[in-house]
């Protein structure tokens, strides 16, 4: 067959294809027959309109990889249509290049039992293309829909994230599937939610696989997916070369026995959120799962986002950021709450005012940034002196602590605590005022009980110790 003659009928940048069918039904040695010239242009000819190849000369009948890394998940699509004779479409986005790949695949038959070939042709474009990401199966776009009412449906977000990954766990039919989130400044990863087909095998995960170190596994994943927009491991051949990426995860995954894994990136932009993951799935549909889950996991990606950019919003407006615990506003906030609660069978509550004294003197004589360091010293010393009570900063100098459901032996004796620790610091000096508002029956009154017991402990520490004040109030006194 003159696969040249051919491909020069086409229009569009398209090749062939040729797949070496090996006697076990796999596939070997992978090879670009030939191109038409739109498509040995994109190779030959620096474009800024075409990705960057590895080489800029065309040589026919070389393996793929001599043009760009190999890749799994192009790789079983040329199987697929080469040797099973399936016609594929599909619209991806590679992470190693910056373009989107409009694609069509077409088996051809040449009659060679050792050699299947295909046509593939491609389209390029450096933005996102909506109508070309929906034009996907029945079943993926219902799936999709379904991901996405659910993800609206609730104000829960790990409850709606969870009930996501439970359908579409379904959806493959895997043993496991989770949605991982990574920290890399923290270089940790937490687990936001997970659906098992049974629910018994809960333990093996914890244990075998969802380790304190498996960070450094997760870490290793964009290198495992290299370059592709996700990573389908379906069998044998895919783990073997799993094996030589990557030896540490595939041990840790023929551990448990994980045959299998759908492993997607969830991205924000450039921003790597965490993983969509599943194992041990149904490979028979791995190209509808696939189609399928690069939507879901942009939806999930974008959820995920916004999620944490509120959550960040939150805290911007709750936390004081000098010092980690909150700020004035969630203090006001909360005193409104406990305020307007006509419960009956209200808590008790224990008030504490801490004011840190000596810190207007060391910003007048040490400047403001030896006062920062002062606080921060200050609240890491309450933190862990109460690491069960809310902690907020209430003016420049002054903290208050807030505790439910407490008894006055137990408010009286961490006040004791705190005068004990701040003892065995250089700096840290508080003046100390306590309450206990039994049953929350008036917490303002509660608070300014406090308030009032700390200025005159502040009062004392001041007649003691007079060098501490700031030099103007020590030249009027």
């Amino acid at each position: 067959m003159d696969f040249q003659k051919f491909v020069d009928g086409f229009k569009t940048m398209t090749c062939v294809i040729s797949v070496e069918i090996l006697d076990d039904g796999s596939y070997g040695a992978i090879k670009i027959v030939t191109g038409n010239k739109p498509y040995i242009d994109s190779i030959e000819q620096v474009n800024p309109d075409a990705p960057e190849m590895l080489t800029h000369k065309f040589v026919p009948n070389l393996e793929y990889q001599n043009y760009f890394p190999k890749d799994l998940n192009f790789e079983d699509f040329c199987y697929r249509c080469a040797v099973k004779k399936e016609p594929l479409h599909t619209y991806i986005h590679p992470e190693r290049f910056d373009f989107w790949f409009n694609i069509f695949m077409m088996p051809i038959d040449a009659g060679d039992e050792h050699i299947g070939y295909c046509t593939y042709s491609q389209e390029l474009s450096q933005a996102p293309d909506t109508e070309k990401m929906s034009n996907i199966s029945y079943e993926a776009a219902s799936a999709v829909l379904n991901a996405c009412i659910k993800l609206r449906g609730t104000d829960n977000f790990e409850k709606s994230m969870g009930d996501v990954l439970k359908d579409i766990r379904e959806v493959c039919d895997a043993d496991y599937g989770g949605i991982l989130m990574i920290d890399f400044f923290t270089s940790k990863y937490s687990i936001l939610c997970a659906a098992l087909k049974d629910t018994n095998n809960t333990s093996m995960y914890k244990e075998n696989w969802l380790t304190d170190d498996f960070y450094k596994i997760v870490d290793t994943w964009e290198d495992c997916i290299a370059g592709s927009n996700c990573l389908i491991i379906k069998n044998e051949h895919d783990m073997e070369v799993l094996h030589e990426r990557n030896p540490l995860w595939y041990e840790s995954l023929k551990a448990i026995n994980i045959k299998s894994v759908l492993l997607f990136p969830l991205k924000n932009g450039c921003e790597l959120l965490g993983y969509l993951w599943f194992s041990n799935f149904d490979t028979k549909n791995a190209v509808r799962l696939k189609e399928t889950f690069e939507l879901v996991s942009y939806f999930l990606a974008s959820e995920i986002s916004n999620y944490q950019l509120f959550d960040r919003f939150r805290i911007i407006s709750t936390m004081d950021m000098l010092t980690g615990v909150f700020n004035r506003n969630e203090m006001n906030e909360r005193v409104t709450q406990l305020s307007l609660d006509i419960n009956p069978n209200r808590k008790n509550i224990g008030v504490i005012f801490a004011d840190l004294n000596g810190l207007k003197r060391i910003n007048d004589d040490q400047g403001h940034s030896a006062g920062d360091v002062l606080l921060k010293d200050a609240a890491k010393l309450l933190k862990e002196v109460f690491p069960d009570y809310e902690i907020f900063r209430a003016g420049g100098d002054e903290f208050m602590m807030l505790a439910r459901d407490t008894t006055e032996e137990s408010l009286n004796e961490k006040a004791a605590e705190l005068k004990q620790k701040m003892e065995t610091t250089e700096c840290v000096r508080f003046a100390i005022g306590t309450c206990f508002d039994k049953d929350c029956n008036n917490i303002h009154l509660a608070m300014k009980i406090a308030d009032g017991r700390m200025y005159e402990d502040k009062k004392l520490f001041y007649e003691k110790h007079p060098e501490l004040r700031r030099s103007s109030e020590r030249t009027i006194n």
